[in-house]
């Protein structure tokens, strides 16, 4: 397993909260912990950005993926109103978590709730080739729904 190091400030507001962590041995995500001194309440259908009170060093070639909880999205209808968030090596500003309630009851953040999930990944730049044709595959031009909705054999 590779191990890349992180530099991290931890801002007045996230002190004592601790810095992410894997809960498990095997987990590829981090919980970020909601950063506010408040409560937050989102309504049916509101959104709200909140503050983990991190920033992020990331080495070059890597990104900070933030991903929803999914426990909250399955028990609460809360999750990420960007879907995935990407943190560039080159921003330096606090990660903030962009939540949605789209679930029918009142959800409270309060000051330590697990909000999201952040993964570290590398990545590949790409440099285009332009090109008249393509090598062909199995699936061709099937898009949305081509594969069907049962496994193959």
């Amino acid at each position: 397993m590779l191990e890349t190091p992180v530099s991290v400030v931890v801002l007045p507001h996230a002190e004592g909260l601790g810095l992410p962590a894997y809960a498990t041995p095997h987990a590829a995500g981090m919980d970020l912990a909601a950063a506010i001194t408040d409560p937050l309440t989102l309504e049916p259908g509101a959104r709200g950005l909140v503050p983990t009170g991190l920033i992020l060093a990331l080495p070059e070639g890597t990104e900070a993926q933030i991903r929803a909880r999914s426990g909250l999205a399955l028990k609460h209808g809360v999750t990420l109103l960007n879907g995935l968030g990407t943190i560039d090596a080159d921003y330096r500003g606090e990660l903030k978590v962009l939540l949605v309630n789209l679930g029918s009851e009142p959800f409270t953040v309060t000051r330590g709730l697990r909000i999201a999930q952040l993964v570290v990944a590398t990545y590949a730049r790409v440099t285009w080739t332009v090109a008249t044709d393509l090598s062909t595959t199995e699936r061709g031009e099937g898009g949305f729904g081509s594969t069907g909705l049962q496994g193959r054999p």
